[in-house]
């Protein structure tokens, strides 16, 4: 894996080499050469760009994390796939070190960071040969950026691949990943060891308030509008401190981000439709950091097209199915490739539905002078049923953030043609099958294709991903307040989120808030025993559902086998229930990457 690495570093490093053949700028195989690039702030904003657009790699939130990965590992969804790559995150118990999945992420990540520090090269390389004094504070600007991104990329190396969340860790349980503070001078210094865990999480401290100081008080507007800010740098800052638990740096940092970053909940209207590639949602006053999303595959097929710049395409792995041109759910169809993944069943019941699945009855307005089709289907749901259905969403019985989240059959609709809307039915490979776990049939509805399907349009998703948004913050905050003897102000900021959820008044008491840090939450309904009686935890669960948050907060907190108990099966399993291995907790460094580097030999983490 290195070696890919090491060839990933000096691709890169040619941009800051010179373009000519001159024999005086060729410097020696294994080193670095000084040049002419960047020579500009237009050559150091290219440099820049890499840092963000490796984000949408199709191993990161291009493709597979989200959807193949994270959606599965936290049973999000439940996948047909047996294949060793998708069971490894299926059931995590089966994860190995030749994980594909797993290397792909790893050199993902690793790509990003060394994007990362080709920028901090190229600004000081321009700023000592070509700045003027009016380029210092753009200079600054572009280095911020540098850190915040390269900071975001060691905090998801060291979270997936350290072994910071090794239960009842021994004196040994201390390695993180391996750290690259600069560009390597040579193909030696691409071969590091894996480093200390505290080394590793003070790189990213060291980087995040650097990248506050660097960046105070600038504000993006217009198509600058997405890049990393002050405020981005703080709340990653304050959300490294509580992964640490160190809560009394969490609770300042994040204060200040409340008090001070200008950023407020946005109401619920706007809330639900967040997700789904509306443009007027994006970049709003809750967003404190999001990947910008063009739905442009840049003329082929998603981020395989080759474009540095293409869009994601989540939404062919999680699509929404319609009702059947013929009306029926048995030839339901799905806005982008079908049978991958359907969202687990128990996700319906954790959010509190308790009016359990329906029947269908035939159709009193079908016209018969006319073939079935979708807008004249022979059957519909049971009219009761939907009655009953509908008053959970007028009355709030249930979590309202599950229509947010998902779509439920027959009640919501989706355009799968563009053009015209089509009733969200039950997936057809789970009709006249009884044996499957997925009898309630809703789909996804967060980052999956509403408006279209998704070969219409490339394919290519529309909606912009959070990376950070307040609600975040305002969980994290409670988080540190309420490991702070400070159950009081925690369980303010608790239902503060969750009455933006109910569309009331954030700052307001209200009567569904919480009464206690044990009060029941939705979750009770479902019989769970973890976050049925844990406001914080469901509500961190709820919030973030489907925005790949909720792998962390399952490792840190070690309850990896209650989720895996609650969810029992997925359909790759056939029925047979979940297993659970504490060495998940740290996913597996990849195979070639213990082989081809000498200095990782035999630092495996735990259990693999």
């Amino acid at each position: 894996m290195y070696n890919k690495i090491f060839t990933i570093f000096i691709a890169a490093a040619v941009i800051l080499v010179s373009c000519k053949k001159d024999p005086e700028l060729v410097g020696p195989k294994d080193q670095y050469s000084t040049g002419n690039y960047p020579a500009s702030i237009a050559d150091l904003e290219s440099v820049l760009a890499p840092c963000y657009s490796n984000l949408r790699d199709q191993h990161l939130f291009g493709f597979n994390y989200l959807t193949k990965m994270m959606a599965n590992a936290t049973h999000a969804g439940s996948s047909a796939h047996s294949d060793p790559d998708w069971l490894g995150f299926i059931d995590v118990s089966n994860m190995q070190p030749a994980n594909g999945f797993v290397a792909g992420v790893w050199q993902a990540l690793y790509a990003g960071v060394k994007n990362c520090n080709v920028a901090l090269a190229g600004a000081d390389f321009f700023e000592k040969n070509y700045a003027k004094e009016a380029d210092k504070a753009k200079i600054n600007y572009i280095r911020g950026q540098a850190y915040v991104l390269r900071a975001y990329y060691y905090f998801q190396l060291e979270n997936l691949y350290g072994e910071d969340h090794v239960p009842n860790p021994s004196a040994a349980d201390t390695l993180g990943v391996p750290v690259f503070a600069g560009l390597p001078a040579g193909f030696e210094a691409t071969q590091q060891p894996r480093a200390h865990k505290n080394t590793v999480w003070a790189l990213i401290e060291s980087d995040l308030q650097t990248a506050a100081t660097l960046l105070k008080g600038k504000v993006w507007t217009g198509n600058d509008v997405g890049r990393a800010s002050e405020w981005s740098a703080k709340g990653l800052l304050g959300k490294s401190y509580v992964f640490r638990k160190d809560w009394a740096k969490a609770k300042t940092v994040l204060k200040e981000v409340i008090d001070n970053s200008g950023k407020s909940l946005m109401p619920y209207a706007k809330y639900r439709d967040a997700f789904i590639g509306i443009s007027a949602n994006e970049f709003n006053e809750e967003s404190l950091f999001e990947l910008n999303i063009d739905q442009d595959s840049k003329g082929g097929y998603g981020v395989y097209s080759g474009a540095a710049n293409a869009t994601s395409i989540n939404g062919l792995i999680i699509p929404p199915y319609a009702l059947g041109l013929d009306g029926t759910e048995g030839a339901s169809l799905p806005l982008g490739y079908g049978g991958n993944i359907g969202l687990h069943d128990k996700n319906v019941l954790r959010f509190g539905y308790a009016e359990g699945t329906y029947t269908l009855v035939n159709n009193p307005a079908f016209d018969n002078s006319k073939d079935p089709s979708y807008k004249n289907p022979k059957q519909i749901m049971d009219p009761a049923y939907k009655a009953k259905a509908l008053a959970v969403r007028t009355d709030k019985t249930a979590d309202p953030r599950l229509y947010v989240s998902t779509l439920q059959p027959w009640l919501d609709s989706v355009k799968r043609d563009g053009v015209n809307w089509y009733p969200v039915a039950r997936p057809s490979y789970i009709m006249g099958d009884a044996s499957l776990n997925q009898q309630y049939g809703w789909s996804f509805r967060k980052y999956a294709p509403i408006f279209n399907h998704m070969d219409n349009v490339g394919p290519a998703d529309a909606a912009n991903i959070y990376i950070l948004r307040l609600a975040d913050v305002y969980l994290l905050y409670a988080e540190a307040c309420a490991n702070s003897s400070e159950a009081g102000t925690a369980l303010e900021y608790i239902n503060k989120v969750k009455r933006r959820a109910y569309s009331l008044p954030v700052n307001t008491a209200s009567a569904i808030d919480y009464a206690s840090l044990t009060d029941v939450t939705m979750a009770k309904k479902a019989n769970d025993p973890v976050l049925g009686n844990n406001p914080l935890y469901y509500e961190r669960w709820a919030e973030f559902f489907n925005e790949g948050q909720w792998w962390f907060d399952m490792c840190r907190w070690h309850i990896g086998a209650s989720e895996a108990a609650f969810y029992v099966t997925a359909r790759a399993l056939n029925g047979t229930p979940f297993k659970w291995m504490d060495k998940a907790y740290a996913w597996p460094i990849p195979i070639t990457e213990l082989n081809s580097n000498p200095k990782m030999a035999g630092k495996q983490n735990p259990g693999y």
